[in-house]
């Protein structure tokens, strides 16, 4: 007979993270170097197991492979689909060594607020599960331009806005670009060559401007202007 997954206390400040991986050394790795903003209360290795366990803790943030035995298949995509109608707050960041168009693809559309390679940095991946947290889209920079298949509307829908696009100054585009692209506040002040407040000022200006509340917005306002 199977247990009941003990939830853990809240612990302010602090976001809570399921772990889904078939792989150990895998899931051992990324536990380790996340750091204190971020705290690990469960782990999966296939999807009928991922299933139970984020149902059973409910966490902010699921931490979820694509590829993932068991179920009827459908890897991590099927953990979206039988978890999310069971679930309120709970986002899901995909996390693969796969960077195939099709895999972004299909958990995007299955729900996933985000998807990044196994090459990211620990630092890194502890700033991308807090976005996710916080309700942002959060993609690898060079997987960014597959959200077009997720979120891309029809030809005739796509004609760029000058009008929007004048309320922003040249550096504004910039920033705007790569924040839509899926860059870290840090990836685009070292591209720029600009502070990380300066960039946070431009972000916060961009929003504004364009009457948008956050990157997830953002990004899709880019990808449906063939801007990304």
């Amino acid at each position: 007979m199977s247990q009941a997954v003990p939830v853990p206390v809240p612990v302010p400040g602090v976001v809570d993270v399921v772990l889904v991986d078939d792989h150990h050394m895998f899931r051992a790795g990324v536990r380790a170097s996340l750091d204190e903003r971020v705290r690990v209360v469960g782990e999966a290795a296939s999807v009928d197991e991922a299933v139970t366990v984020v149902t059973g803790l409910h966490p902010a943030v699921v931490l979820l492979d694509v590829h993932l035995p068991g179920g009827d298949g459908g890897g991590g995509a099927e953990v979206l689909r039988r978890c999310t109608p069971l679930l309120g707050t709970t986002r899901f960041l995909a996390l693969s060594v796969s960077d195939a168009a099709e895999d972004v693809v299909a958990v995007i559309r299955a729900g996933a607020r985000g998807y990044v390679t196994k090459a990211i940095q620990g630092r890194e991946l502890t700033d991308a599960v807090l976005r996710v947290a916080a309700d942002d889209a959060v993609f690898s920079p060079r997987l960014a331009g597959f959200v077009l298949d997720a979120f891309g509307t029809a030809a005739g829908d796509v004609a760029i806005a000058d009008d929007e696009l004048d309320r922003l100054s040249a550096r504004e585009r910039e920033v705007m670009r790569l924040i839509a692209r899926g860059y870290s506040y840090r990836e685009v002040a070292s591209e720029l060559f600009i502070s990380i407040k300066t960039v946070e000022t431009h972000v916060s200006a961009v929003l504004r401007k364009l009457q948008l509340s956050s990157r997830h917005e953002l990004t899709r306002w880019a990808a449906a202007r063939r801007l990304l």
